[in-house]
């Protein structure tokens, strides 16, 4: 793996990354979205109820 000239890796597919941790870090989940919350999505996105409902199944 190498940088271009133009600082992008090579090959394409290569991954990097910097990881920093901290005693004090905290992760949360995500919690289940209201029925509400779905249709506000989706009407904002300008998709159907059953489209909303396909990409956010697992916050359903």
């Amino acid at each position: 793996m190498e940088l271009t000239e133009s600082c992008a890796m090579m090959p394409a597919a290569a991954v990097s990354g910097f990881y920093i941790g901290h005693p004090a870090a905290a992760y949360f989940a995500i919690p289940k979205i209201g029925r509400d919350q779905l249709e506000d999505w989706a009407n904002r996105k300008g998709m159907s109820i059953k489209d909303a409902e396909y990409w956010l199944a697992p916050l359903l």
